[in-house]
């Protein structure tokens, strides 16, 4: 099944920010467009707004007069559905609304020919439910775009559990057509980006409420030393407060209310305020008029280096350390230890990757975090009890410092910031994997594309190695029997099939 042809008529139904944006990627790609909204006067005012985007995009440079005028010309404004009788296909972007959607596919069905493909833009409801109002669901189909629709490429392909494969394929290869990157997905909650990404948010937030850490220093470490473009804090800001705790409480609403997806109550409290984020002046910063700049993260007075390092065991995903630190003059005598992963500093103190345990069970133990790349990393956060020996923090904070990064101490938190971020994205991704959302590959381009994460979940799980995350989620699993940390079967069986095979496995 190949995409719509360039001659057939492509209809949006909804005409506000995410309807003009899909409406104008059809455009450009060579369709004729109609618009149509409820409200009398919207589609026209819509197609004008398009018409003024298309100028910008001569004047950029990105558009020639020619295909401008040509791309103008398709365009029109539709006063009643009657007028997309003749399209190929209707793409819905209204209220997220059951009820207010099924309508409308009703009334399309009634309207449009029998092989017209149908589809809808929703974010956060089932596909399969908004198609179940049709006497032909077969050709109903999800295609979810990120905004600016124009300007990103992901395109989430959701088919409904009625969806014909014919119908998914031609949906597929039209998004491919436009110039998009379409992903191929199950029906399942959240699709891919939103289901997956769901613990960026959620454990910022739990690290916050836990008095672990500021936001300041939560996004200064999720961006420094993790490698993701925003913080959380700063990104749900942008967004809105209430659009994305609007997307995790519909998540886990629709997950029949699964600990793992619990929204935050730190989060409700800031939308119950109307502290919505950069649209309303307020969120977790204070964007007003004559506010103060934003609050600074927590960064480490200067320590003198340690005069050398014992390392026991290789550092596991942070043996790239080792490197460094003799790079930067600090003397490293290493020991072979059978499960050693951790520095010892002159003092007796000892230096470990966050593994999901806690400074506090050990005799002078400073947990340091993961980063995407040691070497190019600018911040790395500390974590360290109320018992710690401040010569052993000390010398653990100039030992970074002394490779040139920012030291953020944060409160004894197991798993802290990135690691615990990014074990629980993996669980999620092979969770999603195991029960047929998408493929493994269709889930690393999602999240590269749709969230912008630096690597895309597998992507993370080879490189950190395969029992990795199982072993962090496990740990922190028992230190919060909640249910929120424990590994999915998919992790554990990807953890214990390769410890099997090299002879751990009992």
């Amino acid at each position: 099944m190949t995409a719509i042809d360039l001659s057939s008529p492509v209809a949006v139904v909804g005409t506000g920010t995410m309807g003009q944006g899909i409406a104008q990627v059809a455009l450009v790609a060579g369709h004729p467009v109609r618009l149509y909204d409820a409200v009398p006067g919207k589609a026209q005012e819509a197609a004008d707004a398009i018409g003024a985007r298309l100028d910008r995009l001569v004047e950029k440079d990105r558009l020639t007069d020619t295909d401008r005028d040509a791309a103008r010309s398709r365009l029109s404004a539709a006063e009643h559905l009657t007028d997309l009788a003749d399209c190929a296909l209707v793409v819905e972007a209204v209220l997220e609304r059951l009820d207010v959607k099924q309508d409308l596919f009703r009334a399309l069905e009634e309207v449009v020919a029998d092989d017209c493909l149908l589809a809808t833009n929703t974010s956060s409801l089932s596909v399969t439910a908004i198609g179940g109002a049709l006497a032909h669901p077969g050709r109903f189909v999800g295609l979810h775009f990120f905004n600016p629709a124009p300007l990103l490429p992901l395109v989430e392909v959701v088919s409904g559990f009625a969806t014909d494969v014919t119908s998914a394929t031609r949906a597929y290869e039209t998004a491919r057509a436009w110039g998009k990157t379409p992903v191929a997905c199950a029906d399942s909650p959240g699709f891919i980006v939103n289901r997956i990404a769901r613990p960026f948010y959620a454990e910022a937030f739990a690290v916050h409420e836990a008095q672990g850490a500021d936001p300041a220093t939560i996004d200064a470490v999720l961006r420094e030393c993790g490698g993701f473009r925003m913080g959380a804090f700063e990104l749900t800001d942008l967004i809105g407060q209430d659009v994305n705790e609007s997307v995790t409480h519909s998540v886990w609403q629709s997950f029949f209310q699964d600990v793992r997806f619990t929204p935050s109550l730190a989060q409700r409290r800031l939308v119950e305020s109307g502290r919505l984020g950069r649209k309303s002046g307020h969120g977790w910063y204070d964007y007003s008029a004559g506010a103060a700049e934003r609050p600074e993260p927590h960064t480490a007075e200067r320590e003198r280096p340690p005069a050398y390092v014992v390392a026991e065991g290789d550092l596991g995903p942070a043996a790239e350390l080792l490197t460094l630190l003799r790079e930067a003059g600090i003397p490293v005598r290493e020991e072979e230890e059978d499960h050693g992963t951790r520095l010892v500093l002159p003092s007796g103190g000892q230096l470990a990757l966050a593994d999901g345990q806690t400074s506090v069970e050990f005799r002078d133990v400073v947990y340091f975090d993961l980063a995407l790349d040691y070497r190019r990393a600018t911040r790395i956060a500390l974590s360290a009890s109320q018992d710690t020996s401040p010569q052993t923090l000390a010398e653990a904070t100039g030992l970074f410092q002394a490779l040139g990064k920012d030291v953020s101490v944060i409160g004894d938190v197991p798993g802290m910031i990135v690691a615990r971020t990014v074990a629980r994205i993996i669980d999620l991704a092979h969770d999603a994997v195991a029960k047929g959302v998408a493929t493994e590959e269709d889930v690393d381009t999602a999240m590269r594309l749709g969230v912008n994460y630096p690597l895309g979940p597998f992507e993370w799980s080879r490189r950190l190695g395969r029992n990795w995350a199982y072993s962090l989620l496990d740990d922190l699993h028992l230190r919060d029997p909640s249910g929120r940390y424990a590994p999915s079967l998919a992790l554990y069986r990807h953890a214990y099939a390769t410890d099997k095979r090299e002879g751990s496995g009992s």
